[in-house]
C-alpha cells in the first residue's frame, strides 16, 4: 500500500480532510526546498506536491510562472527535484511527496538515462506519486503500468470542462487521488465557486473510486474550509508561493509552517463541529 493511500485512508477514518500544499522546487531559494518541506509537514500538511520546473507551464498563473522563471535562472531541473526529495527523506519517511510537472522533463530524463529511468529514480528518491499535467489518460497507459509496478501513484487533473468519458478514463487508470481544478483558468486567478465544486465532486466520484482534492482559487483558511466541506482535501499553491517569495532566507521555512498551520487549524475545526 502506498504512503498516499495509507495517509488518505487514515484521514478518512478520522473524518479529517487532506491538506496538500504545493511549492516549486528551488523557490524562493535554491537550497531551501527540503527545509520548506519539513516546515509544511510540521505545520500539518498531509501530502506535499513538489513542482518540477518547466519552461512552458500551461495552467500556471503569474505567481507560479514567476517562481518557475526564478528557478530556471538557477539551473534547477528534475535532477535537483529528486535530490530535494532524497534530502527530505533523510528525516521524514512518512509524509507522501508528489511530483507535479510536465511530460517534457520526464521524457528528456528517460532519453538521457534510458527507458524507465525516471520511474526508477523517483522511486529511489522517495517519491510517492506523479502528476503530469499534459499526459492525458489515453496516452500514458505504459507509463501508468511502470509507476504501478514501482508502487507509485499516477494522479490526474480533472476540470469543470471534463466530459463523462474523460472522467471514466481517469477512473480506470488513476491511483492515489485526483486533483479537481475548480476554475476555468490558470492558478491564482478567478474566484472560487464552492457550489460548483459541490456539484462536480459527486459527478467525479461516480466514476473515480478515489479521494478528490480540490485546488485553484484556495487562498486562505476560509476558502480552504469551504472547499473541504464538499471534497476530500484541499490543494493550495499560488498563495503559498506568493508568501514565500516575500521572505528572507532565514524566515522562509517558518512562514511556510505558519501559513499551513493556519489552514490545518481551520480544516480540523470543521471536523470537530
Amino acid at each position: 500500500m502506498s504512503r498516499i493511500k495509507t495517509t488518505l485512508d487514515a484521514l478518512a477514518r478520522d473524518g479529517r480532510k487532506a491538506l496538500i500544499p504545493f511549492v516549486t522546487t528551488g523557490d524562493p531559494f535554491a537550497d531551501a526546498t527540503p527545509e520548506i518541506m519539513h516546515a509544511l509537514a510540521e505545520g500539518g500538511a498531509d501530502i506535499i506536491e513538489l513542482g518540477v520546473p518547466f519552461s512552458d507551464p500551461m495552467p500556471d498563473g503569474p505567481g507560479l510562472q514567476k517562481a518557475g522563471g526564478r528557478v530556471h535562472a538557477r539551473g534547477i531541473g528534475l535532477p535537483q527535484v529528486l535530490a530535494a526529495v532524497r534530502a527530505f527523506r533523510e528525516r521524514d519517511a512518512r509524509t507522501p511527496v508528489v511530483l507535479m510537472g510536465y511530460a517534457n522533463p520526464v521524457e528528456r530524463f528517460d532519453q538521457r538515462e534510458g527507458e524507465g529511468a525516471f520511474v526508477a529514480a523517483a522511486k529511489s528518491a522517495g517519491v510517492d506519486g506523479v502528476l503530469i499535467v499534459d499526459y492525458p489518460p489515453e496516452e500514458c497507459e505504459s507509463f501508468a503500468v511502470r509507476l504501478r509496478e514501482a508502487g507509485l501513484d499516477l494522479i490526474f487533473l480533472l476540470a469543470p470542462t471534463s466530459t463523462e468519458a474523460r472522467i471514466r478514463q481517469v477512473g480506470r487508470i488513476a491511483s492515489g487521488y485526483v486533483y479537481y481544478v475548480s476554475l476555468k483558468g490558470v492558478t491564482g486567478a478567478g474566484s472560487l465557486d464552492t457550489r460548483a465544486v459541490a456539484e462536480a465532486v459527486p459527478r467525479i466520484k461516480a466514476h473515480v473510486p478515489l479521494p478528490v482534492g480540490v485546488g485553484f482559487g484556495i487562498r486562505d483558511a476560509a476558502s480552504a474550509r469551504a472547499v473541504a466541506e464538499v471534497s476530500d482535501g484541499v490543494v493550495i499553491g499560488s498563495r503559498l508561493v506568493q508568501i514565500l517569495e516575500t521572505q528572507p532566507r532565514e524566515r522562509v521555512a517558518s512562514a511556510a509552517k505558519a501559513f499551513i498551520a493556519e489552514i490545518r487549524q481551520a480544516l480540523d475545526a470543521k471536523t470537530k463541529e
